[in-house]
């Protein structure tokens, strides 16, 4: 039984740089690389940050396809993946913890007008803002599970009023929960800041368009960490536009690479970083060491994905 990392993200991780570290946890276990698969009819898992439509094919006897993270949607989309296959996916404290991070980082820079005086340095000019106080700020968390989790408490512990919306009802110390779709709209006329760590599923997919952003409240910002596709980026650039609300950090997009003609680049009212918000998979490799383990054993894995669900 041969576990394959096949990453197709060497500016990010080497599939020999995640081998050697899974043989740390696993110093027995026929792991393989991408450039060197060796028989195809060993392998029975399979690693994968990015995934191609019918790549599973390619391992008559695959049983297990682990994504190198939290989203599972380009697996999903795959008409022709069996049903025989399982797709598990990471839920890191490492990564989650660090699109928290993000998310502070960006929230802070506005409570203190960071970008403000930037420009201010450019043109000579000398003039004081005063500081937002976290505690007369609404942040909204949209998706609760465990890197939402991770993301409201961490703006919990630094003193924001937070409120979170999920699909079903949730409870969260500190956090006032909101779920379904009526009160989605509740949620981001109340918040300064919207920060959606949402799954893209049948459900999500689109679901950040004009009449949802005609709910925003018109000083917010909207910082988006989980899957491009849940934004219908034409409508985002028309609301920014008409100054519906103030502007978008945007860690991830419905193409990635971003493509060098997207208005998206130069607009004013928007941030842009590479997909780069949860980059190390820290905690992570250890989990699926232990679903190599586990499928030897014919245990239960980690973390498997309902697909009925998306996620």
């Amino acid at each position: 039984m041969a576990l394959l990392v096949d990453i197709k993200h060497p500016e990010w991780i080497t599939d020999e740089a995640l081998r050697r570290e899974l043989l740390k946890f696993a110093p027995q276990a026929d792991i393989r690389v991408g450039a060197e698969p060796g028989n195809p009819d060993d392998i029975e898992m399979l690693a994968v940050s990015t995934y191609y439509p019918g790549e599973a094919l390619r391992y008559p006897n695959l049983k297990v396809i682990q994504k190198t993270g939290a989203g599972v949607n380009n697996i999903l989309a795959d008409d022709d993946l069996p049903e025989s296959i399982r797709v598990v996916r990471l839920q890191a404290g490492t990564s989650g913890g660090e699109m928290a991070e993000f998310a502070l980082a960006y929230v802070l820079q506005e409570q203190r007008h960071m970008r403000q005086y930037h420009r201010q340095q450019a043109a000579s000019h000398w003039f004081a803002y005063p500081p937002r106080r976290a505690e007369d700020t609404t942040l909204a968390v949209l998706g609760l599970g465990r890197i939402g989790q991770l993301v409201a408490q961490r703006f919990v512990d630094n003193g924001f009023r937070v409120i979170g919306w999920s699909r079903s009802p949730k409870q969260i110390t500190g956090v006032k929960c909101y779920s379904g779709s009526d009160d989605l709209s509740t949620v981001v006329a109340a918040a300064d800041y919207i920060v959606s760590v949402l799954p893209s599923t049948k459900e999500t997919r689109g679901l950040f368009n004009r009449p949802l952003f005609n709910r925003f409240n018109s000083s917010a910002l909207f910082i988006n960490v989980g899957r491009g596709d849940l934004v219908v980026e034409k409508d985002l650039i028309a609301a920014l536009d008409d100054e519906q609300f103030a502007g978008a950090v945007l860690d991830v997009m419905s193409t990635e690479p971003l493509p060098a003609e997207s208005p998206l680049w130069l607009h004013p009212a928007v941030q842009l970083t590479p997909h780069v918000s949860g980059y190390h998979l820290g905690d992570a490799i250890a989990d699926i060491a232990e679903n190599y383990r586990r499928l030897r054993h014919g245990e239960t894995l980690l973390n498997p994905v309902d697909r009925k669900l998306g996620y």
